[in-house]
């Protein structure tokens, strides 16, 4: 069976579920592997598994474990196939005797999608509520708080409906349900459904592609709804004993996406885990360390509540007196004058602060904010907000091509704004308070923009010398620029977040 030294074996027999989204991450595995052993053959097995057969009970309430993975064990132990693939979040925590998780490819996006149906808008507002199909207790739980502040709506309840089926069976259910408002589906699984190359997945994606226009597409952030563990990520399990398979997959195998997941995975297994849990749990890896995301509520009735980031090197604790400011109105080095502008309605628009946006109505094709605080600013004006960046930067990639189109975008911000990567429209100017913030005997200072840490670094070049501290992106590239060479710059994810972890406690 050896090919040659440089390949351990010439044939493959890959397994999953037959779904059309388990098929396209099967023939993802198999298109890696092929690039990475050229020569490699690869076949092809597909079959049904208890969880598809059965599309009537929700996942939470079914008493076996694994649902969609428990068939194909056997085929392992038995080697009837050489590997398998699997989603990773419906991998039941613990491990089966003799398998093993050894691979996986970088991971999908993992945030959950809202698609709510456009001519059901009016009929929202009118009734003050929102039905929404989804199984996942964990959904339900985390996202009738945000739904009511992010959604422009007026909602007072929010009330979640039990479906089933594939992706492409349940937009179909929304679309035929007159009592329904919209579905949760994970974008990840929808990406993949409408990125697929072979002429097996035309048909559907051709239907996805007509239904989607129908509906609004919002993008839920991992901040305010940290998903399933594992979700976007897929697993490729093994016969423990089988080493040359192990060997193949080394060159495909994502590192890091394999650490977050396993993280994700303990994590959830430290409260009991399973479908039933009532608890999204996200691990990210930024350059500036590890993006934590954890909601929901427990069995025994804890309420979890966690958006922090582990630093590779953490920030030592400073008396009070130490840092500056010690309420964010104490930083207050602007006022803003609007200015006249027409923003262009073909543009995807990427709004920096909920005041860059003039009032008015809007039909752009895609609204996208820099944190949730504008979000809900926005929703408030009655806006559509289609997603956020969660406050982590604008080098973080939204990944939002395959649902929209590569659509040019507009910053809309301050005329003094950094820029990186899109053309900016100046919507407003700052305008310098006299007098401007004491700032006298501190330390270890935080810094909301960049422009106000460039005009405190004018007004007091002294402070070059002391801590600082910012949030990701634009502000942290510019602040590091002027501090120069020995500047003292560390990385959090929020004000608040900066000032709990820098603060004594007396």
């Amino acid at each position: 069976m050896k090919m040659s030294t440089n390949n351990p074996i010439s044939k493959l027999r890959i397994a999953s579920r037959k779904s059309d989204l388990a098929r396209i991450q099967a023939y993802q595995v198999g298109a890696a592997l092929r690039s990475a052993w050229p020569g490699l053959e690869v076949d092809f097995q597909f079959r049904e598994s208890l969880g598809d057969i059965n599309q009537h009970d929700p996942l939470w309430q079914m008493p076996e474990k694994g649902v969609f993975t428990q068939d194909f064990v056997e085929d392992l132990r038995n080697e009837a196939c050489d590997m398998v693939v699997h989603s990773w979040k419906d991998l039941p925590l613990g491990t089966q005797p003799g398998l093993e998780i050894v691979a996986t490819l970088p991971r999908a996006d993992a945030r959950d999608l809202l698609l709510f149906k456009r001519n059901f808008e009016d009929q929202v507002r009118a009734k003050r509520s929102l039905r929404v199909l989804s199984s996942s207790p964990r959904r339900a739980y985390n996202l009738s708080p945000f739904f009511k502040r992010a959604l422009p709506l007026q909602i007072d309840a929010v009330e979640f409906i039990t479906v089933r089926g594939n992706v492409p069976t349940r937009v179909r259910k929304l679309m035929d349900d007159a009592q329904a408002d919209a579905l949760i589906v994970a974008k990840a699984a929808l990406d993949r459904l409408l990125q697929a190359t072979a002429p097996e997945f035309s048909v559907m994606k051709l239907e996805l592609r007509e239904r989607l226009k129908d509906l609004r597409i919002v993008v839920l952030p991992l901040k305010e709804n940290p998903t399933a563990a594992a979700q976007g990520a897929l697993a490729v399990e093994i016969k423990s004993s089988r080493s040359e398979i192990r060997e193949l997959l080394s060159r495909i195998h994502c590192q890091r996406t394999f650490d977050d997941v396993q993280e994700e995975r303990r994590i959830l297994g430290s409260y009991g885990g399973g479908c039933h849990q009532k608890i999204g749990v996200s691990v990210r890896t930024r350059p500036y360390g590890k993006v934590l995301s954890l909601r929901g509520l427990s069995d025994s009735g804890e309420v979890l509540q966690q958006y922090k980031l582990r630093q590779e090197k953490p920030a030592s604790l400073r008396p009070a007196e130490s840092y500056w400011p010690s309420d964010k109105s104490e930083s207050q080095w602007f006022s803003r004058a609007s200015l006249s502008v027409k923003i262009p309605e073909d543009r995807a628009l990427w709004i920096a602060k909920s005041d860059a946006l003039p009032e008015g109505r809007y039909s752009n094709p895609l609204v996208w904010t820099s944190g949730s605080e504008t979000w809900f600013k926005l929703a408030r004006r009655g806006v559509w907000v289609n997603g956020s960046n969660e406050s982590l930067g604008e080098e973080l990639n939204p990944e939002l091509e395959t649902l929209f189109g590569d659509l040019p975008w507009l910053k809309l911000s301050h005329a003094s704004a950094p820029t990186d990567r899109m053309p900016t429209l100046a919507t407003y100017q700052l305008v310098p308070k006299e007098p401007a913030p004491n700032m006298n005997g501190h330390t270890d200072y935080f810094w909301m923009s960049s422009s106000a840490f460039e005009r405190a670094l004018e007004l007091n070049p002294e402070i070059r010398r002391a801590r600082h501290a910012c949030g990701p992106g634009n502000s942290a590239r510019r602040i590091r620029e002027l501090l120069g060479t020995g500047g003292q710059l560390q990385i959090f994810l929020s004000y608040e977040d900066w000032k709990i972890t820098v603060a004594k406690k007396p």
